[in-house]
């Protein structure tokens, strides 16, 4: 099984396979509006545009689940993206990544890619492990996605390579990339 196999809805609510991304190298995040995080939007986007025509796509997936970061209706998250950060590549229709309405997407690589834990080098990682271990003091031993900006590697093939926690430096993760495209 890969991605492939799966349908998720488009911003504008339309189900869509992702098959139709066969092919590309796909990065797949939880994103939020109002996190700590949110600046990565400005360098994801510049990912995108450096490795979009070698077949590079950031599918985005806004989440509410964390301290209610994703407020707001998807034209409006949209356009604060647009406005903020310039983005272009595809966001998608909100979406739960843990719980029981888990979209099957996110259980898929759950199950393929669990929790490895924090970059300690990070300024927030503290500040996350404390809110993670608050919530569910066994959450280094679960696969559950811990925060916004999650990020997912996919290969060409639809397989899932390497998950990427939220304090991940996106230097590492644009090097691995590179080996992919």
């Amino acid at each position: 099984m890969t991605i492939y196999n799966f349908n998720v809805n488009d911003k504008n609510g339309n189900e869509i396979n992702l098959g139709k991304y066969e092919g590309n190298v796909l990065l797949i995040i939880n994103s939020a509006t109002k996190c700590g995080f949110t600046p990565q939007y400005e360098e994801l986007q510049k990912l995108y545009d450096k490795y979009f025509e070698q077949g590079f796509i950031i599918l985005d997936f806004p989440c509410n689940q964390f301290k209610n970061q994703a407020p707001g209706t998807i034209d409006e998250i949209q356009s604060f993206c647009q406005l903020n950060y310039g983005v272009t590549y595809p966001i998608h229709s909100k979406i739960e990544v843990n719980g029981e309405n888990t979209h099957p997407l996110y259980k898929f690589l759950k199950d393929n890619k669990g929790f490895e834990g924090f970059d300690k080098e990070h300024p927030l990682a503290a500040t996350i492990e404390k809110i993670a271990a608050s919530e569910d003091p066994n959450y280094k031993n679960t696969s559950d996605i811990k925060w916004n900006f999650t990020k997912f590697l996919i290969d060409r093939k639809g397989n899932v390579i390497e998950r990427f926690e939220p304090t991940k430096n996106l230097k590492d993760i644009e090097e691995i990339i590179q080996k992919l495209l």
